[in-house]
């Protein structure tokens, strides 16, 4: 198996993965939403190192203990868990403060509490790290594009800078998207059902890792 031969099939599994709804996509959306692209950025960057640290893992196997771990799992899963709950409970509660606010704000006005590219970027990090299925899905997903005559760590490497690349591209057109209609989402009241509804999503996802068997 050429590895050149499978790319074409790789970066396409990749886009669909990235399309799939998930904690990824729903704080991309929220923060590009209220945000814009630009503070999107260290977000997606956060994601993908997470994420490429956990390629590394898998091809150096360091994935696979985890996958094969049942405290580490249940530690990571808890973990992630805990977090997701914790962005869906500030999401809700900025909604709920917002409501203090005055109906008269201007709609391109920027929202308080701009976040700041290191807490971002370490949100993004903490949140695929924390995310024992992604072990799970690296240790699936890899080796189908591995040929056999080739070292796994360097390969996997090779790959994970591929979808690295594939998904940040993916990611910030998403957030261009959303972020050109960043005026309407910041008017105060969408504004304020977007937090309720992220949030609710967040915590709906945090609730599913935690009770989500392997």
């Amino acid at each position: 198996m050429d590895l050149l031969a499978t790319l074409p099939g790789f970066v396409v599994a990749v886009l669909l993965i990235s399309a799939s709804p998930g904690p990824a996509m729903a704080l991309i959306f929220r923060r590009a939403a209220l945000h814009g692209l630009r503070a999107t950025v260290p977000t997606v960057l956060g994601l993908e190192a997470g994420l490429y640290v956990w390629a590394l893992c898998a091809g150096a196997g360091l994935a696979a203990l985890v996958a094969a771990s049942e405290v580490a799992f249940v530690v990571l899963r808890v973990a992630g868990a805990l977090f997701l709950l914790y962005l869906g409970l500030k999401a809700w509660h900025t909604a709920w403060r917002s409501r203090a606010h005055t109906e008269a704000a201007t709609v391109t006005s920027i929202p308080e509490g701009q976040p700041r590219w290191a807490g971002a970027f370490v949100e993004g990090v903490v949140v695929m790290l924390a995310n024992p299925k992604a072990a799970v899905f690296m240790i699936a997903f890899y080796p189908q594009f591995v040929p056999a005559d080739r070292p796994l760590l360097a390969t996997t490497a090779l790959l994970a800078a591929v979808q690295v690349l594939v998904e940040t591209a993916f990611y910030l057109t998403l957030a261009a998207a959303v972020g050109r209609a960043g005026a309407w989402f910041r008017r105060p009241v969408i504004r304020r059902r977007l937090d309720a509804v992220s949030g609710t999503v967040l915590i709906a996802l945090g609730l599913r890792m935690a009770t989500t068997a392997r």
